[in-house]
């Protein structure tokens, strides 16, 4: 017999619907059913969310200084209201949690306009718009880089890290293997949905300007955005390279848990699955991210030693290939950043997560559950 119903509300990307992914499999493996409200942009990832529904409510973000505009958004939001306190009123979930994105504003506003038990996470050292509009009505804060009792909302504040889905926990019992001169190294570059684009404009070059037996032991897995694949197939040909290219990988778990480094920019989750499984990593924060979330995040994991952080505008091709022939030289190195990220990461946040959860389902304040961790 179910718990209850917990409804977990997130914005369609993968920095959004992966961790409420890795809590949602925590909660069903405790008795509860989990419902997911998103957006249409979720559904490459609906196949593997252990959710029984997934529902879509109407919801958009102010950004625009468009009185029109505005005007739309603000009736769309409205709207979603509506659907989502219906939705809440026929689900009757114990808790309502939020994951960040605008998706989440309009079932997060109805939980606590309903009175239902409702929490947020945020996921990067900066806290996102949604969350941000949202902090002040919740019972409690999760946060994967926020500091335990900081920021605007102490009282409320527990640092839980990033849950990773269960294919990273996985990955992460790979250990990590250098690889020596002449062997064979295994490089994997992504920038997420919005910063892809720079890498595949960057990399084939880069790579041009390797020496011949360094460019013949890369193996290389690249994200590329669906309309740069024409671009990079044909660098890729040119250069006789041995890569897999394409706009998603569903093993990607598996890929990182085989990468001797890794070049990525540095969301919430791409930081914390890097740092749990345990790999080398150059992290180039996306330059126009919100209140410069990836630079914060990438600075946590640099302190720790497990990656680099350069800036995008100082990330040319000569750079680039300086690093790959620096660090393929030098495994050594490589094997200290790898273990210095593993140190640092938290592979038990959705355990840690799922227990936050039950505590606001069950009505008790944040300082009981900090108490009862202590």
């Amino acid at each position: 017999m179910s718990k209850g119903i917990v409804l977990l509300a997130a914005g369609g990307t993968g920095g959004h619907v992966f961790p409420a992914e890795a809590l949602a499999h925590k909660l069903k493996e405790r008795g509860y059913s989990v419902h997911l409200v998103t957006d249409s942009r979720a559904e490459r990832y609906a196949g593997k969310f252990p959710a029984d529904e997934i529902h879509v409510v109407p919801s958009a973000t102010i950004g625009s200084k468009n009185p029109v505009a505005v005007a739309r958004s603000l009736w769309t939001l409205w709207s979603g209201m509506r659907a989502a306190k219906k939705l809440i009123a026929r689900l009757k979930p114990v808790v309502v949690v939020g994951f960040g994105g605008y998706p989440t504003v309009p079932p997060l506003l109805a939980a606590t306009r309903l009175g239902v038990p409702a929490m947020i996470h945020e996921q990067n050292a900066v806290m996102g718009r949604a969350n941000k509009a949202l902090a002040s009505r919740v019972q409690a804060i999760a946060g994967g880089f926020l500091p335990e009792g900081g920021g605007q909302f102490p009282d409320k504040t527990v640092t839980t890290g990033n849950p990773v889905r269960p294919a990273i926990i996985e990955a992460a019992k790979v250990p990590y293997s250098p690889s020596n001169p002449g062997e064979p190294f295994n490089l994997v570059v992504f920038g997420g949905s919005q910063g892809a684009q720079y890498f595949s404009k960057t990399m084939p070059t880069a790579i041009s300007l390797l020496e011949d037996g360094l460019r013949d032991r890369l193996r290389i897995t690249q994200q590329v955005r669906p309309e740069d694949m024409g671009m990079l197939s044909a660098c890729v040909a040119q250069l006789k390279m041995a890569a897999d290219t394409a706009p998603f990988f569903t093993d990607m778990a598996e890929r990182l848990a085989a990468a001797h480094l890794v070049i990525c920019r540095s969301g919430a989750s791409t930081v914390s699955e890097i740092s749990v499984i345990g790999r080398p990593a150059v992290l180039v924060p996306y330059p126009h991210a919100l209140d410069h979330d990836q630079a914060a995040n990438a600075a946590a994991l640099a302190a720790t030693g497990g990656a680099k952080v350069i800036a995008q505008a100082e990330l040319s091709p000569e750079k680039i290939a300086s690093i790959l022939t620096h660090v393929m030289n030098d495994p050594e190195k490589l094997a200290r950043m790898a273990a210095a990220a593993k140190q640092a990461g938290k592979p038990d946040a959705a355990n840690l997560l799922a227990d936050m959860v039950e505590a606001i389902a069950a009505r008790r304040t944040i300082a009981e559950f900090k108490g009862k961790r202590a």
